[in-house]
């Protein structure tokens, strides 16, 4: 099973800075060069993409043989990606660039799992292979490599395997970051509590609506983040209306794409731990979640659920809550929620049904959240095991930039559930 440990990497001399960034700079300088053989060789029909020179000469004194390897695999793996997506009609773009010396290179590498190695303690620690003429330059002995600080808890201190290391240049928190890939035994995975079920409405407004058959509701809220979306890709515009013609981006436009992603990536991923150990300790076993794409054929809001597509990435965003569902035993099945979002719970109609904003009502007197409804509505058609009555208010969540804590408008579980003067979430 393949996991991933992120943790913060730190030089502990301005020499050792110098030495990464030379190290980076020059992956990026061959993965450049790559890419532009490669584009020239795609746009000639009878070249192959993947018949390129030979770098091993030019860079290896810089960076090794095997990180050589390393990048150009990488562009190779991209580029086999981009021609499969071609092939089905989805591809949107070939392979980019990671900028250059003037306006600033994206500094990154990639390092073979035999050229690495990180020891975790009280004194966590990477060491990297560099090339022999970075070796000579800052003064490295033949077998020593670049030692440097490491920072942050691994998620998987113990594995029966490491995958290749990337390392890059985090310019928006203005340090160095690595990837490391590992896998890990089974065994070693937490199992479900009981065998209650759960269902997830993803949508726009609220990226996550819960319900379990437990009767717990959970509602994550997305507004926020949207708006933080949404002025970057305004930004993103207005800068590109000011590019000299024949210019389609620029280093600035670059870096806010990336912090728009990394934005979004930060709060999905949080969101999915938060909500799984949440799951976990109600003894979920199994989570159903929305397929969107009989929603789009059919349902009224095909404007909010091609928001859900393009803004919160639905694809990646339930392959993260699989993974992360799996460190907890839980499995995820993605199944059809057509007409979840306009089926009344009381009379079952979908065709008296309005939704206005977060509210969901129906001629024969029904008004509830309309997110919270239809995960209710998902999960009593789908789950195997009774569904107890939903709580008399869900607990909601809101990000600010770190993690996922409990709105203010939330009632405390347990005054929820005693109060008996509180209206239940679908108003029944």
């Amino acid at each position: 099973m393949k996991r991933t440990n992120t943790f913060e990497v730190v030089p502990q001399s301005t020499e050792d800075e110098e030495l990464l960034r030379r190290l980076l700079d020059a992956s990026a300088a061959l993965w450049n060069e790559i890419n532009y053989e490669r584009h020239e060789s795609f746009a000639d029909p009878d070249a192959d993409v993947f018949d390129i020179s030979e770098y091993r000469g030019r860079y290896g004194g810089v960076l090794g043989a095997s990180t050589v390897q390393q990048v150009e695999r990488k562009n190779r793996e991209a580029w086999r990606s981009f021609l499969a997506l071609k092939k089905k009609g989805e591809a949107a773009g070939k392979p980019g660039f990671w900028g250059n010396r003037e306006d600033g290179r994206e500094l990154r590498t990639f390092i073979r799992n035999t050229s690495y190695s990180v020891q975790w303690g009280e004194y966590s620690r990477l060491e990297v292979l560099v090339g022999s003429d970075l070796k000579d330059e800052f003064g490295l002995g033949a077998r020593e490599r670049l030692r440097l600080e490491v920072r942050g808890e691994p998620n998987w201190p113990e594995y029966d395997k490491q995958g290749r290391l990337e390392v890059f240049y985090d310019d928006e928190r203005d340090r160095f970051r690595a990837f490391q890939p590992v896998t890990i035994d089974s065994s070693r995975l937490a199992s479900p509590l009981a065998d209650e079920t759960a269902a997830l409405d993803v949508g726009a407004n609220n990226i996550v609506a819960a319900t379990t058959s437990t009767g717990k509701q959970l509602l994550y809220g997305g507004r926020d983040l949207f708006d933080r979306f949404r002025e970057t890709t305004r930004e993103i515009a207005r800068l590109q209306s000011k590019l000299h013609e024949g210019r389609y981006s620029s280093n600035r436009i670059r870096r806010l794409y990336r912090r728009r992603t990394k934005r979004r990536d930060h709060a999905q991923d949080a969101l999915a731990r938060d909500l799984m150990e949440r799951l976990h300790a109600e003894g979920v076993s199994t989570v159903y979640v929305g397929a969107l794409t009989d929603v789009l054929e059919a349902s009224w809001s095909v404007r909010a659920n091609a928001k859900t597509h393009n803004f919160w990435a639905f694809r990646r965003f339930v392959d993260r809550l699989a993974c992360t569902a799996e460190e907890f035993g839980i499995t995820v099945e993605v199944r059809s929620e057509a007409w979840t979002s306009r089926e009344c719970p009381n009379c079952g109609s979908t065709d008296r049904t309005t939704r206005h904003k977060d509210t969901l009502t129906c001629e024969c007197g029904f008004d509830g959240h309309a997110d919270l409804t239809a995960s209710e509505t998902f999960l009593r058609r789908h789950s195997d095991t009774a569904v107890s009555r939903p709580m008399a208010r869900p607990v909601r969540f809101e990000w600010d930039d770190h993690e996922w804590s409990e709105s203010p408008r939330s009632l405390r579980p347990k005054e929820a559930r005693t109060n008996p003067q509180v209206a239940s979430v679908g108003g029944r």
